[in-house]
């Protein structure tokens, strides 16, 4: 069916070349997402390696045919096991991406100004905190090395959190639809330990390294110099104000985003059906 053209025993079909288009496209993004790691490297043997499984598949040859399935087996094993950390960033970024993201999670403005009014005061003492907002994934692993609340988020429990002589002050809190899952959380450190030629703190550098792995919004207050910083998708932007802080949070967690499109849906359906339509 929609044979394009027919060389000796093999035939060339439509569906062929759509199927061929697709998977060059899926290889050339994972090689692109991977290039600079030494991942990289590897990716490109294995897909030698496949080209090849897959050419002596086409021509009939057994034998070679079965010693390079082999080899693939145990490189994609390999491959697998040698590099979670990449295999896991490219994960994150499907995940970010709109085209997978099936559900939205609005997060309430209130929750942004919470957590901003939190930040600033204790930024006005030159209290060190680490305050995670979880954005699409949630991050229990995490979340279940420290101490689990699941309380109600506010603002003097944020500030009693990390104020220096409680016994949850060291660590990150982890906040996840507006509660406060847990605190005194370990995280992950980044590999990034220098920025702009100042060196970054522990705080620092499990902010982003959390970010780096997971759909998250990490808020650090500096304990030396109170600055208040926010990580996301793996980037440090330093010296926000309150209020920077609040839009940040609020756009991260796409709350006026998710507003708007609930707004344009009720109004599309309410065009449709005319003025009889009551929203429920």
């Amino acid at each position: 069916m929609f044979e394009l053209f027919k060389i000796g025993f093999l035939s060339f079909q439509f569906l062929d070349l759509v199927d061929i288009v697709i998977v060059s496209f899926i290889l050339y993004k994972l090689y692109t997402l991977l290039k600079g790691t030494i991942a990289s490297q590897i990716f490109l043997g294995l897909m030698i390696v496949l080209f090849l499984s897959f050419t002596s598949q086409a021509a009939n040859l057994k034998a070679l045919s079965w010693l390079l399935k082999f080899i693939t087996d145990i490189w994609i094993i390999a491959f697998i096991i040698l590099f979670q950390p990449e295999i896991r960033r490219l994960l994150v970024i499907l995940a970010r991406s709109p085209i997978f993201r099936l559900s939205i999670k609005p997060e309430s403005s209130l929750f942004a100004q919470i957590i901003a009014d939190a930040a600033y005061e204790l930024s006005q003492h030159q209290h060190g905190a680490l305050i995670i907002v979880i954005k699409s994934s949630g991050i229990r692993g995490f979340a279940e090395t420290g101490e689990l609340l699941n309380a109600r988020l506010s603002k003097d429990l944020l500030t009693s959190i990390f104020f220096p002589r409680t016994s949850l002050h060291d660590g990150a809190v982890i906040i996840n639809n507006g509660m406060i899952e847990a605190a005194r959380c370990t995280l992950p450190l980044s590999a990034t330990t220098v920025l702009n030629g100042e060196s970054l703190g522990m705080r620092h550098r499990a902010g982003i390294g959390i970010s780096e792995q997971a759909d998250v919004l990490s808020i650090i207050v500096s304990e030396e110099t109170g600055g208040i910083s926010v990580a996301e998708g793996g980037v440090l932007i330093k010296g926000l104000s309150k209020e920077a802080l609040k839009k940040k949070i609020s756009k991260g967690t796409n709350t006026t985003q998710n507003k708007n499109l609930k707004e344009k849906i009720f109004a599309s359906i309410k065009e449709k059906f005319g003025k009889n339509f009551v929203k429920q």
